[in-house]
Formats: C-alpha cells, sequence, structure tokens
C-alpha cells in the first residue's frame, strides 16, 4: 500500500524558496547598474575568499560598458545581423528539444506501453525512477566532455531509439515477432529518456544563458521561452493523431528530425566549455 502525504509535491518549491536567499547577486547585473563594491563581494562569493577576482571583475564591466555603449536593448535591436548566429542557436536549441519528440514521448508514454502490451504500471514507474540519476550523470558529463559533445551523444541516442522503436512497432504491425516488441519498446524508452536526460533536456538552457550578452538576454531569452513553450504544446496535440494514423510512421518522423538536428548541432552550437561569459560572447558578437 503506497501512502502519499498532501502537500509533498511543494516540499521542492519550499526548499528553492529557502535557497534563493543564499544565492548571490549576478556580477554582470551590479556591472550593469553600475555597483562595483557589491560586484566583487558577489565574485568573492562565488569563487571563494581566496580566488583573485580582480581580473575577471575588470572583463565584466570591461564587457558590459562595450555592449551598452554599442547596443540597444529594444526588441526590434534584437533582430541585428551581429546578433543573428546567437538567437538562431537558441531558438534552433529550444525547437530541437521538442520537434524531436521529448515532450510527447514523456507526456504518452503510458500510451506507448499501452500499444507495446507493456505493463503501463512497471514501464511508468521504471522511468520515473531512472529519471533522476541520469540526469544527474548529465550534470557530472557536462563539464568534462563540454557541451557539443555531450548534446551529439544525446541527439544521437534519441535518434537511434525513435527509429529502433518505429521498427518494433514496424513488426508488430507485420506481425512479426510481436512477442519482443513490449520488451523491445521499454528497452528503447528507457534509452530514449536516458538520452534525453543527460543531455537536451537542460543543455539548451544552459547555452542559452550563456550565449546571449546581457543587453539582451530578457528580450532574447523571452522569445527562446516562447518558441519552446509553443513547438511543446504543437508536438503534444499533434501526438495523438499521429500515432493513432501511423503507430511507426511517428518514431521514423522523430527519428528523421534527430538526424537534422545533429547536423544543426555540428554546424552552427559553439563549444562554450571552459570560457566565461565575456569569452563567449566576443566570440559570437562581430
Amino acid at each position: 500500500m503506497i501512502i502519499i502525504f498532501p502537500g509533498l509535491g511543494a516540499l521542492p518549491f519550499f526548499i528553492q524558496v529557502i535557497g534563493l536567499f543564499f544565492v548571490p547577486e549576478s556580477p554582470r547585473w551590479l556591472a550593469k547598474v553600475g555597483t562595483n563594491k557589491e560586484l566583487e563581494n558577489s565574485l568573492v562569493r562565488l569563487r571563494g575568499r581566496d580566488a583573485d577576482i580582480s581580473r575577471e571583475a575588470s572583463e565584466i564591466q570591461m564587457m558590459t560598458k562595450i555592449v551598452e555603449n554599442d547596443s540597444k536593448s529594444g526588441f526590434c535591436d534584437l533582430f541585428q545581423r551581429k546578433y543573428r548566429h546567437t538567437l538562431v542557436v537558441g531558438i534552433g536549441l529550444m525547437l530541437i528539444q521538442q520537434v524531436s519528440g521529448s515532450a510527447a514521448v514523456l507526456s504518452y508514454a503510458s500510451t506507448i506501453f499501452r500499444k507495446a502490451g507493456f505493463s503501463v504500471a512497471i514501464g511508468s514507474t521504471m522511468l520515473g525512477l531512472l529519471m533522476i540519476p541520469k540526469a544527474i550523470i548529465g550534470v557530472i558529463l557536462v563539464d568534462k566532455w563540454g557541451r557539443r559533445p555531450l548534446l551529439l551523444a544525446s541527439v544521437s541516442g534519441m535518434t537511434i531509439t525513435s527509429l529502433l522503436l518505429g521498427v518494433a512497432f514496424t513488426l508488430q504491425k507485420m506481425q512479426l515477432l510481436s512477442e519482443l516488441t513490449p520488451i523491445f519498446t521499454f528497452i528503447c524508452l528507457t534509452c530514449y529518456i536516458g538520452a534525453y536526460a543527460i543531455g537536451l533536456g537542460g543543455l539548451p538552457w544552459v547555452i542559452m544563458s550563456e550565449i546571449f550578452p546581457i543587453n539582451i538576454k530578457v528580450t532574447a531569452g523571452s522569445i527562446v521561452t516562447l518558441a519552446a513553450s509553443s513547438s511543446s504544446s504543437i508536438v503534444l496535440y499533434a501526438f495523438n493523431f499521429l500515432f493513432e494514423w501511423s503507430t511507426q510512421g511517428i518514431f521514423y518522423i522523430f527519428g528523421a528530425m534527430g538526424g537534422a538536428a545533429l547536423l544543426f548541432i555540428w554546424l552552427l552550437v559553439p563549444e562554450t566549455k571552459g570560457l566565461s561569459l565575456e569569452e563567449v560572447q566576443a566570440s559570437l558578437i562581430h
């Protein structure tokens, strides 16, 4: 018998609210508003009392002045040529995150299990239990492998497992090896969500925070978030219809989208591992 305590879901939010009181103010925002002493204090809290923060503080102040003197921050100014690359990367990663099928697979995993003939209760429980450790693996690997390699590995895993799910349902439709379809579907879904959790699930948001300069960060972040939420809604709305239209076809579509995503990441997404925000933005803004 499972006992569910009322309000248990609110516990993480209370922990987050308490933790916010211990988060120092952003050094770059402090540089923007011209409070240099508070900027140094914030860097000391972030880097440690023994760290030499003088060089980093100077770089932040210099880049902030360059950006503010050279750029406006209105909505229309976001579409200047020098911001084109960063905007394409930010929006593109959010679209990739959704059109590769992640939202649909996570939301309709029980429907997929039911269609494959696998136990919905066992499948959903196992997927939920595996999500947290896989996400932790992604956190560990992101600064060891780098953003691009981890993104490429994540999307590659999602692409391959999407195509394998398409094969599994194709064989089921042809009544070939149908007894293996349930367990094969469970394995593929587990690998798909694992691949998503270690990379594509969180890295687009990390990269977005690194590539946009402070003067357009709010506006650009709003547009990128709108792209993520709207594309997610479209994918979720369309999934049921497409799944009924062709059980295997929808996964082939997700696999094709994953292939296009690999090309996009390879050609356009910069590596930001080990670089300060000022170095990243200086390399992207021309």
